[in-house]
């Protein structure tokens, strides 16, 4: 059971004590504890700026504002360009039939996703059989919104068996913390311990109308993440997970840790969770790809099913921590091997017309300085991060050509038997589901950045 533990402080006096949580490895879930000093001034005001009208709160949701930014700090994250309303989605898209009811081997981490307005018609029992078991649901943002969608999106993913909550996007300009934790509550954002309910989750990201940080200082930005928290707890017996990327979580709060008692929900579309902000050694929730196998965002639960279900009834342990980071390689000419098999193969599917030999030379290289500068990148003709993650194409059940074959040569170099024919049909994806499963992976059987920088850096 969770350890009994004192409320957040509010955030003025959070603001004068220093309060710091303790890591979240350090207490059971969703009972965060504070360490505080003696109050010695008053804390200043929170400096908002003069925000206009919520014009789109329609478009904004979990990642919204993620694209052409970085999701971690680290590198461009976005997997699909465009708005929202026309990311693509696993039910309609051409070849991507939805999966059997057995998607999930023996030993992959839950899978979920996360939906709005922007994707009213989400198809629960095919979702379900494609392999989701949670999902969070956008219930309000402001003081003013509420989803026209979250009740029919919220009792239809329950009636097809998914442990799911809601989720309210912040705009901390707008009011404070406890108002919009108490808006929140009254339209959706409740929780009970019937093993059904994930805990409230707090959206805070990139502001979609102005300023990153909605014009208030790091130390106000923690104090009205606290009085959000401190209210949710106060008004559900339950304190809110976050959703957030690190890059925001540093550039907003001054990497405080104050609030890494609640549980984590991270967004990073460059292939591995890591790093975690400051306090946290994992998340509860890792949202790796705005698009994919299933509909709406691509999300992975840090653990089992039964972890998963002890995270809704508030039971469980702290996650683990999450894997040491994989780095994307350098390449480069002279190199040779599978790792320039496969992208000899992403170069021919992006427009080059390489024979695929696995040596780097001067052609490789010429092909690497076409793309570079074709897709905005440096043309210094060596592949990094950057590089690699805008090579990256989405492949799954139903795909063809060169990115496939891309895909089925890493396989085979970690232990699959595929003919390489660029057709990705059953055996590759069997062969995807059993490398993702052993590394740890969303096992969604197909091939996005997290499985490609796997296969590339090891």
């Amino acid at each position: 059971m969770p350890r009994s533990a004192p409320s957040f402080l509010n955030h003025r006096a959070a603001t004068l004590v220093a309060a710091v949580l303790l890591p979240l490895g350090s207490v059971a879930l969703g009972a965060p504890a504070l360490a505080a000093a003696p109050a010695t001034a008053p804390a200043p005001a929170p400096v908002r700026s003069a925000p206009g009208a919520i014009t789109h709160p329609d478009a904004d949701h979990l990642g919204s504002t993620l694209p052409g930014r970085s999701a971690a700090g680290t590198a461009p994250g976005s997997l699909s360009a465009g708005p929202a309303a026309a990311r693509g989605v696993q039910s309609s898209a051409p070849g991507a039939a939805v999966l059997s009811a057995a998607a999930l081997p023996a030993g992959a981490k839950p899978l979920g996703i996360d939906v709005a307005s922007y994707e009213p018609n989400v198809d629960w029992s095919a979702t379900a059989a494609a392999g989701a078991s949670f999902a969070y649901v956008k219930a309000t943002e402001g003081t003013t919104y509420t989803s026209p969608t979250f009740s029919s999106q919220y009792n239809g993913s329950a009636a097809a068996g998914f442990i799911r909550g809601a989720y309210h996007f912040a705009l901390p300009d707008r009011s404070g913390g406890k108002a919009q934790a108490d808006f929140f509550v009254d339209h959706g954002g409740t929780w009970s311990p019937d093993g059904k309910t994930l805990p409230p989750l707090l959206d805070i990201e990139y502001n979609p109308y102005g300023a990153t940080c909605f014009g208030l200082s790091a130390t106000a930005m923690v104090g009205w993440i606290l009085d959000f928290g401190n209210e949710v707890k106060a008004r559900t017996g339950r304190f809110p997970s976050l959703y957030t990327t690190t890059d925001w979580w540093r550039s907003c709060t001054g990497n405080s840790s104050a609030a890494a008692g609640c549980p984590l929900f991270v967004a990073n579309y460059t292939g591995s969770a890591a790093p975690s902000p400051n306090g946290w050694t994992g998340q509860q929730i890792w949202q790796y790809a705005d698009a994919g196998v299933l509909p709406g965002d691509q999300d992975v639960f840090n653990g089992t099913q039964a972890d998963l279900q002890a995270f809704a009834l508030g039971t469980g342990t702290a996650t683990p921590s999450a894997p040491a980071a994989l780095s994307w390689p350098l390449t480069q000419q002279g190199d040779s091997g599978t790792r320039v098999t496969m992208l000899q193969h992403l170069l021919n599917a992006h427009g080059a017309s390489l024979t695929v030999d696995g040596q780097y030379g001067p052609g490789t290289r010429s092909a690497v300085v076409s793309y570079q500068s074709s897709a905005g990148l440096s043309a210094d003709g060596t592949v990094g991060a950057a590089t690699w993650q805008s090579l990256a194409s989405t492949v799954l059940q139903g795909s063809s050509g060169s990115a496939v074959k891309a895909a089925q040569v890493g396989l085979n170099a970690h232990g699959a038997s595929l003919t390489v024919d660029g057709q990705y049909g059953p055996g590759t994806r069997s062969a995807a589901q059993a490398y993702q499963v052993a590394q740890g992976l969303p096992a969604d059987g197909a091939v996005l950045r997290p499985s490609w920088l796997a296969l590339v850096a090891s």
